[in-house]
């Protein structure tokens, strides 16, 4: 709200005061004049008790003698601005004219009266006599007192907005199926009041009329056109998305379900927006998730071959960089992509360096020699044994392992399936002796067993066939019964720990009939003294015939060999400098083995035959 106040000129009879005052007690007929003025003023003053002194008046009115009731009267007669004046409030397409009561303009009659009724009342008597002379000689005006009411003003200006105002209108981007549709945005208009109130306040405050421009601003939407990401959504779901890693299939995202995760949310860049297009990171995420394990990959060391002239390292098998998918870093990078119109986007990764890389050296890892090396043998062997003893071993071929560290066979040969180069082939599986997948990797198992014992290196898991196995106890340096070691993934696994300062490096070869494993390190000066001892021999059960009607009459088949039971103690001492490290105890207990023969029903059997019809 505002108020308008008036000062007051100085007085122009102020230089006659003056001198009157300097004349007093001069001479007596000046006495005599003032004492006649002295008793005018104060009968004036008397006359007007309660009243306007003569000369005084505001806005043109004369408000000398009347009574403040008479005044107010007076001045609201005389003061009509608010309901006369004209405002012309302007604006191109809607213009309009208001009176300035309409904006909150009014004039504060009782106020200006009580002004008109002060003159010549106030201050000292000096001051007043000086007001008093002042309104008789010169006339004294008061000044309009104006209010302008901006709430008033601001509601009305509200009413003028809500017909010059245009709502702004963002541009779209939507789906229908396959079809991008593009809807453009709209410059809104809005009238700033505050503004406008400030442009009124210098005409309304002097009682003027005026045109007053409206104070209108463009609101520009922050996205006008989203033709081009229309564009760009349309060339994108034109072919599939395709997601690319190596060493792996290509994932395909068909136009269908990209058009199902597309989003387009605005984003601001230097100052201006723009859509911008993106899949739905909650349901990109829940399509790559089931994934990650397929494509997740463990670090592996590089493999090497000692070599024995140089030694030196030679370099057989690349390391392997682990990596783990990313999927927020491959969320990300399917947006980029998609910002430039590409269909085919690298999955990102997390990776993860092995301990040995290709360019390692003996020096480095701490191999200079030969420590150990045992032999099995497997004449006999069918190829389809034979084929899975050289895939078992080939696993472990340049394989390392670190200083304290333990190895699992399991862990290295990993699934023993028909995918994985294995064949079927005898193995035993509970009492029976049966075709299986992997038959014949116990012949690896138990040469690595032998050489870990020789090498006197910690056993931390092994585990003895049911019975005895002919190949175990063939060829030259057989060590015989009690040092044999099973595996059936993941079930049943061998394991030893490295517990030297350097690396260990082994390799296999299949020489014939010879499976020869290697361990190349750094020896630390440890021997190995074992010695074994057998009791209760138990001769195997007589030959079992079971009719197979899958084999025509006159066929018999053997499909198990017979053993005879035995258990074995073998100790082992391990000493370093006449220290002992640790000694062990192995103990095996195998249990008496029949063979057993497959015969085609009509077949004619031995007369010392037993079938499953005798044992019944």
């Amino acid at each position: 709200m505002m108020r308008s106040v008036r000062t007051y000129p100085r007085s122009r009879t102020e230089p006659l005061l003056f001198m009157l005052r300097a004349t007093l007690g001069l001479s007596a007929a000046v006495l005599g004049i003032l004492a006649s003025l002295t008793l005018f003023i104060v009968g004036t003053r008397l006359f007007n008790l309660g009243r306007a002194l003569p000369g005084v008046s505001a806005a043109g009115v004369s408000l000398g003698g009347l009574t403040q009731p008479e005044i107010e009267l007076a001045l609201g007669r005389g003061l009509t601005y608010p309901a006369t004046g004209r405002i012309v409030l302007e604006d191109q397409e809607h213009p309009v004219i208001a009176a300035p009561a309409d904006l909150g303009v009014i004039i504060d009659v009782p106020t200006m009266s009580q002004q008109a009724l002060s003159v010549g009342r106030r201050g000292d008597f000096g001051l007043r006599l000086q007001e008093q002379f002042d309104a008789w000689f010169s006339g004294r005006s008061v000044a309009p007192v104006v209010i302008f009411d901006q709430r008033s003003g601001a509601a009305y200006l509200g009413r003028i907005a809500a017909v010059t105002d245009v709502p702004t209108v963002e541009a779209a981007l939507h789906l229908q199926g396959l079809e991008v549709i593009a809807e453009p945005g709209r410059i809104g208009r809005r009238l700033d009041i505050a503004a406008t109130l400030d442009s009124l306040r210098g005409p309304v405050s002097l009682m003027h009329d005026a045109s007053v421009v409206l104070m209108i601003e463009d609101v520009p939407p922050r996205v006008l056109d989203a033709s081009n990401e229309a564009a760009l959504a349309r060339t994108i779901l034109q072919q599939p998305l395709m997601l690319t890693a190596e060493g792996a299939e290509p994932i395909a995202i068909t136009p269908e379900k990209m058009a199902s995760m597309m989003r387009f949310p605005v984003v601001d860049e230097g100052g201006s927006a723009h859509y911008t297009i993106e899949l739905d990171p909650l349901a990109l995420a829940a399509l790559l998730e089931p994934i990650g394990p397929d494509l997740e990959r463990k670090p592996e060391n590089a493999r090497f071959i000692f070599n024995d002239d140089t030694r030196q390292l030679d370099l057989f098998k690349s390391a392997v960089i682990g990596r783990t998918l990313d999927i927020q870093a491959t969320i990300a990078a399917v947006d980029t992509a998609l910002a430039a119109g590409q269909h085919e986007v690298p999955l990102a990764f997390i990776t993860s360096d092995p301990s040995v890389k290709d360019d390692a050296t003996a020096q480095d890892l701490g191999i200079t020699e030969l420590v150990i090396s045992a032999s099995t043998f497997f004449s006999g062997s069918s190829s389809e044994r034979i084929q899975n003893i050289r895939t078992a071993s080939a696993a472990f071929h340049g394989l390392l392992v670190p200083p304290g560290g333990t190895l699992s066979m399991a862990d290295v040969l990993g699934d023993i399936s028909l995918d994985n180069g294995y064949a079927e082939a005898l193995i035993i599986f509970g009492d029976r002796t049966i075709n299986g997948v992997g038959g014949g990797v116990c012949q690896v198992s138990t040469t690595l067993f032998r050489a870990v014992f020789m090498g006197g290196y910690p056993i931390i898991e092994r585990n003895p066939h049911a019975y005895r196995v002919g190949y175990y106890e063939q060829g030259r340096g057989s060590p015989g019964p009690g040092l044999d070691a099973t595996v059936f993934v993941p079930l049943v696994d061998f394991k030893f720990t490295n517990d030297t300062p350097s690396w260990l490096l082994m390799e296999t070869y299949l020489q014939g009939t010879e499976l020869l494993w290697k361990f190349y390190s750094t020896s630390d000066g440890r021997t190995v003294q074992w010695s074994s001892k057998t009791s209760d021999e138990v001769e195997a059960p007589e030959p079992l015939y079971k009719e197979n009607p899958d084999l025509p009459e006159g066929e018999i088949k053997q499909v198990d060999y017979q053993a005879d039971g035995l258990d074995v103690v073998v100790n082992r001492t391990v000493t370093r400098n006449n220290e002992v490290l640790y000694t062990d105890t192995i103990k095996t207990h195998y249990l008496p083995w029949r063979a057993i023969y497959e015969y085609g029903p009509g077949t004619k059997l031995p007369d010392d035959a037993i079938t499953e019809e005798d044992e019944n």
